[in-house]
């Protein structure tokens, strides 16, 4: 899909420049969550958090603002769905999403291009990362949380790549890799729990976290190229 200089903001945010391969992509991750909540239509709350999770993040990949418009949706919705699941660290990490919505939008409207650390920072940076996941484990551990080890990569990992997301640089992407994936095991565990006869959520919520997270790292590892590339710079080329 090509740019249209006659069609309004929105339209542009929403519909341009678009690779094949990206609609097809994003029109299967979309199918996806909703095909969870029709297996388990239990948490209708669940399917709209995936389904928005997905566009935000589709969004975010192409460095369009309209990414934060989507987040601040699905991050109200994924809030509810982790306090109904007890999982305190993504609660924690989800009220800081709701917030950092209107700060990266603001964010995004005053620097037009990606940046990346030095070798020497990002060393820095993911050392960081590794020494706060651990404190992270021990604080979630004292609140009797589901999963502690799991949910210190929502509410450490994932502040810190929120943080780098927020002030577009690359890296966020490579954190998000392993919040991606540390969270897929997580939910299909707690579904596993559900099933086991620990009610604690709802089985459909959980399926619909692990499709959600499938879909996010999927298009973390694509959006690692595209942010490289330069592709995402200048609102995903919309503007210049």
């Amino acid at each position: 899909m090509s740019n249209a200089s006659s069609h309004g903001w929105l339209y542009t945010q929403l519909f341009s420049k678009w690779k094949r391969f990206e609609v097809i992509y994003v029109s299967i991750l979309i199918l996806l969550q909703v095909g969870v909540y029709l297996i388990a239509p239990d948490s209708w709350i669940g399917m709209m958090s995936g389904v928005f999770g997905t566009l935000a993040l589709v969004y975010g990949m192409k460095g369009r603002k309209i990414t934060f418009i989507f987040g601040f949706i699905q991050c109200v919705a994924m809030t509810y769905v982790a306090w109904q699941s007890h999982t305190w660290g993504t609660f924690v990490m989800d009220i800081f999403y709701v917030i950092s919505q209107p700060i990266g939008w603001f964010m995004w409207g005053h620097d037009d291009a990606t940046k990346r650390f030095s070798p020497k920072v990002r060393r820095w940076v993911f050392a960081g990362v590794v020494a706060a996941y651990f404190i992270g484990w021990y604080f979630i551990s004292m609140f009797h949380g589901q999963l502690p080890y799991f949910d210190s990569f929502n509410l450490v990992v994932s502040f810190i790549a929120q943080l780098l997301y927020i002030l577009k640089y690359q890296e966020n992407w490579s954190l998000w890799i392993w919040v991606n994936t540390a969270n897929i095991i997580y939910w299909i565990i707690l579904a596993v729990r559900f099933q086991m006869g620990v009610h604690i959520g709802t089985f459909g919520g959980d399926l619909s976290q692990i499709a959600l997270q499938a879909a996010l790292l999927f298009n973390s590892v694509y959006a690692t190229k595209v942010w490289a590339s330069g592709e995402a710079d200048n609102e995903g080329g919309t503007e210049k």
